[in-house]
């Protein structure tokens, strides 16, 4: 007996080693931080890796993902933009970054965009609703977190209205982060109207995803798109800033661009990417359009996930950060990033740009909360400077550059949007809204406390060791 038990820990460890060692895709922190795990816990760390330890969707799901997505760039070629636009819409010291973008999935810049930041999360519901009650052809909308509450019930309510009077209306939500609303009475009263709903990554057999993909693969885009043109871009779910799933960590602080031009059909094409795989509906000809606004910007939208190439987002968040010349801000909830986005942030600094992060004082993730912190020596070291929002919980994620070029959406800097989720952004440049979003992020850095290089030498020994501690194993985590 005492030999099989030997023999079975032996194949256990050395089989997930081996496993672990033969994956070209893992960087060496990530695979250290595997080694640390099953060294330290054997059995448990064996048996999450089983279950968390591969980015993989499954093989059917990521073949049909491909095949989805290549067809609509295929049918959809006058809306992706073209390879050559970057080169003249945008600046030249910026053009890299947005290539890069464009390398990701297809969407090239777009001219002729305006845009509309909007006041606060009240605002962004009322103007939401507004424009779904107005819609007289379609309106399509994809939630991560999409609540029953007062603000999520407000957009289910107008998307019943508008299906009762004809409009073809669209709703996803994912299958964890509003597995309430899809087992509620709210969303029997959306199919019922005849709001055509659809879950993203759905849970109905929990057993066969965990063997075949990973539970905590999710979609957590938000993406709203009205009669192909109007569309709505930021960090906003369907929730009441109060969140009440997670009430003590409230208000959620949220930031939204609302849209016109050639690139709400891109963004259209992206929700569309993902409705399809999600119900295999097909289209006799794709409902697009592409109305520009006279004297606009460029835009161009960038989709991620697990079913793209390995390290895109990190490398497009480090070559925008490379293009910085003069300053650099960054406001983000979740901050873990890995070797790419870190140094990329203290070049910046190092060769005398102005770079400013904004996180939240308080998250609701102990283990981000104790992994960003490990990084705040060497950030502050090489003279980054770091703002800790006090007002609630900072959920918006925007980056300003220089005052011209601007990303909002839903990406965090941590290793979950980096590999898990699959997430929306938007690429712009123009001095007028990104001043705009600059001094949204003024006011943000108004209501923050700054963390001193001086402040983080004296902390604890223990805290500083329990930060580090978390931030080694932060790639499995």
């Amino acid at each position: 007996m005492i030999w099989l038990i030997v023999a079975a820990h032996v194949f256990v460890v050395v089989g997930f080693t081996t496993r672990i060692l033969l994956r070209d895709d893992l960087s060496p922190p990530a695979r250290l931080a595997w080694f640390v795990v099953l060294n330290l816990l054997p059995y448990l760390g064996s048996a999450v890796y089983f279950l968390f330890g591969e980015i993989d969707i499954g093989h059917r799901a990521d073949k049909r993902h491909k095949a989805v997505f290549d067809g609509l760039k295929a049918r959809a070629q006058g809306f992706m933009g073209t390879p050559d636009a970057a080169d003249t819409l945008i600046g030249e010291v910026y053009r890299p970054a947005f290539h890069y973008a464009a390398s990701i999935n297809g969407f090239h810049p777009v001219s002729d965009n305006c845009a509309e930041l909007l006041a606060d999360e009240a605002e962004t519901t009322a103007r939401l609703v507004e424009d779904i009650d107005a819609a007289t052809e379609r309106v399509s909308v994809l939630y991560y977190i999409w609540l029953t509450d007062a603000t999520g019930t407000a957009i289910a309510d107008a998307l019943i209205r508008a299906a009762e009077r004809g409009v073809v209306c669209r709703a996803m939500a994912d299958g964890l982060g509003s597995r309430g609303l899809v087992r509620s009475e709210l969303w029997q009263r959306m199919e019922e109207a005849g709001v055509r709903c659809a879950v993203a990554l759905p849970l109905k057999n929990p057993v066969r995803t965990v063997l075949t993909s990973r539970l905590d693969l999710r979609n957590h885009r938000k993406i709203t798109v009205i009669d192909g043109t109007i569309t709505y871009c930021g960090s906003q779910n369907a929730a009441d800033p109060e969140f009440r799933i997670k009430a003590k960590y409230a208000p959620w602080v949220d930031v939204m661009l609302r849209l016109k031009g050639p690139v709400v059909a891109q963004n259209e094409i992206l929700f569309l990417s993902d409705w399809l795989q999600a119900t295999g509906e097909q289209f006799e000809t794709l409902p697009l359009r592409a109305e520009s606004v006279a004297g606009g910007f460029p835009a161009q939208v960038m989709g991620d996930g697990p079913t793209e190439r390995r390290g895109a987002t990190p490398q497009l968040f480090s070559g925008l950060f490379a293009s910085a010349q003069e300053e650099l801000i960054l406001s983000t909830p979740y901050f873990v990033p890995d070797a790419t986005v870190l140094e990329a942030l203290c070049a910046a600094a190092y060769r005398g740009v102005a770079v400013s992060l904004i996180f939240p004082k308080r998250n609701d993730s102990w283990v981000v909360a104790a992994a960003s912190r490990s990084y705040y020596r060497k950030l502050l070291s090489s003279g980054c400077r770091i703002h800790e929002f006090r007002d609630g919980l900072l959920h918006a994620k925007t980056l300003t550059i220089d005052g011209q070029v601007s990303v909002v959406g839903s990406s965090n800097l941590d290793q979950r949007s980096f590999d898990l989720n699959y997430e929306n952004n938007m690429l712009l440049q123009d001095a007028a809204i990104t001043c705009d979003l600059r001094a949204r992020q003024q006011s943000y850095i108004a209501r923050s406390d700054p963390v001193r290089h001086a402040e983080v030498l004296t902390w604890p020994r223990h805290e500083r060791i329990w930060h580090n501690v978390i931030a080694t194993i932060g790639p499995v985590l």
